[in-house]
């Protein structure tokens, strides 16, 4: 059997080295995990098996479906072990379109599904800026688009800065590199980016109709105008773009203004808007003379005096609850220290004098503002009778007596009081423990418990201790116990 199957390939292969061959698909299922791709195709009588290997494979510009009527160019090939033959095909073309053709429109169709072209289009297309800062080319740096584009927009906007992102727009890896340089151009501080290149054929114009710049189109974070070929080529970044331009010339007029008639537009700005400014400031000097002709009514000024009062009363009232609260601040902290030097006895006695001394205080403070306020109501009335310029005058005068009066009392008492707090002071400071300290004494105290040690039966060999100078601490162990000598 292995020989009459041997000798029939060495019979068909070499007579159908190369075959053409038209049917329809069936049994189509993908690629394998190698890239090979196995399917039969069938007409109204027979059937063929056909494999495509990944080098082939991967150069179809359409996919292959089950139902699609095909013309595959290849080999034929006996596979000797289960006594099958099969086509190897090197070439596939769809029948009744070219394989360009149909892969645009399966493309098209997979991009309008997935929202990124046509009415279902998930993201709108953007607005080109009006004065974009920075604009974005990718293009080729040889091609003629880029000098036809940059001519165009340096005439009408000399000042607009344009970064180029060179890729190659036609042959193999094309679409790679436009897709890298769209994604590179994003990532820097461009307004807008341009696609572009010249016309040309089908075959030249079919890198823009790839996958990867589609979607890098899509991607961009920025708007894209597509400026691909002449006015009549329409390709897959056309669609996709939010600006298609007919050539590059048209694209540079989209994304540039013309900076003769902007500096122009801002001229006639500047100027509506020195008018503008010149009639709001007439009407302002209008309407400051007619409130001037409003002035005038004395009942006004003495309203104004009186609130003014009103807010000197109270303003004086503040200030003396905020002495109160500073002396009893000041008080507070005093008594802190007094309890970290542990005076109780003579704390005690402390603590009732100043409570005496901050109930009088009180009390002197609201007479005196009691006083303040019989005084400013008296005040009040005596303008209700008279001209209220004099009683002002007295008013005020009264005023600053009495505020200074207040002033002079308040300056006496504190006086007073600090000169007391600061002998007392002076008296614990001689009762502080510190200044035994200072003349070189020292406090030592268990470190497991705290308690002060008084003599030598209350430590033991190993214990630790903590010694507590004037200015720092240190700690030592007990190696050693010597008996007190008497």
């Amino acid at each position: 059997m292995s020989e009459l199957t041997f000798q029939l390939k060495e019979l068909i292969e070499p007579r159908f080295a190369r075959v053409l061959v038209r049917g329809e698909v069936t049994g189509f299922r993908g690629p394998n995990a190698r890239g090979h791709l196995y399917f039969a195709i069938k007409d109204e009588r027979a059937s063929i098996d056909v494999r495509v290997w990944q080098s082939t494979a991967r150069t179809l510009k359409f996919k292959l479906k089950d139902g699609l009527s095909v013309i595959l160019e290849g080999s034929l090939d006996v596979y000797e072990v289960q006594g099958r033959y099969s086509v190897i095909a090197q070439r596939i073309e769809p029948e009744g379109v070219g394989a360009r053709a149909l892969a645009f429109e399966q493309l098209k169709a997979k991009l309008a599904a997935e929202g990124l072209l046509g009415e279902k289009r998930t993201r709108p297309r953007r607005t080109l800026p009006l004065l974009p800062r920075k604009v974005g080319v990718v293009t080729s740096v040889s091609g003629a688009a880029l000098r036809d584009f940059l001519k165009v927009l340096h005439r009408r906007h000399p000042r607009l800065p344009v970064v180029v992102a060179d890729a190659r727009v036609q042959g193999d890896m094309a679409a790679w590199e436009i897709r890298r340089a769209i994604r590179a151009l994003c990532r820097t501080d461009v307004d807008v980016i341009v696609v572009t290149r010249g016309g040309g054929s089908v075959d030249d114009l079919w890198t823009f109709n790839e996958e990867p710049v589609a979607r890098a189109i899509f991607e961009a974070t920025v708007p894209v105008v597509s400026a691909v070929g002449h006015e009549i080529d329409t390709t897959l970044a056309d669609l996709v773009a939010d600006v298609r331009a007919p050539t590059p010339s048209a694209a540079a007029e989209a994304v540039a203004p013309v900076l003769a008639e902007l500096e122009l537009g801002l001229k006639h700005a500047r100027a509506r808007m020195t008018r503008a400014a010149e009639k709001a400031l007439l009407a302002s000097r209008n309407q400051l003379k007619a409130l001037e002709g409003q002035l005038g009514d004395p009942r006004r000024a003495l309203s104004g005096q009186r609130l003014w009062l009103a807010d000197a009363a109270e303003r004086m009232a503040r200030a003396l609850r905020r002495a109160v609260r500073d002396r009893e601040t000041s008080l507070e902290g005093l008594l802190v220290r007094l309890q970290a030097a542990r005076p109780q006895a003579r704390l005690e006695a402390r603590r009732a004098e100043f409570d005496a001394l901050e109930r009088r205080l009180v009390v002197v403070g609201s007479r005196l503002v009691r006083e303040q306020r019989t005084a400013l109501a008296r005040l009040s009335l005596e303008l209700e009778r008279a001209s209220p310029r004099p009683a002002l005058v007295r008013a005020r005068q009264a005023l600053a007596h009495d505020a200074g009066r207040l002033s002079g009392l308040a300056r006496l008492r504190l006086k007073s009081e600090r000169q007391r707090l600061i002998a007392l002071a002076q008296r614990l400071d001689a009762l502080s423990p510190l200044k035994v300290l200072g003349r070189g004494y020292a406090i030592a105290s268990r470190e497991a418990d705290g308690k002060v040690v008084r003599r030598a039966s209350d430590v033991k060999v190993g214990d630790r201790l903590r010694l507590t100078l004037a200015q720092d601490q240190l700690e030592a162990n007990v190696t050693g116990l010597k008996p007190a000598k008497k």
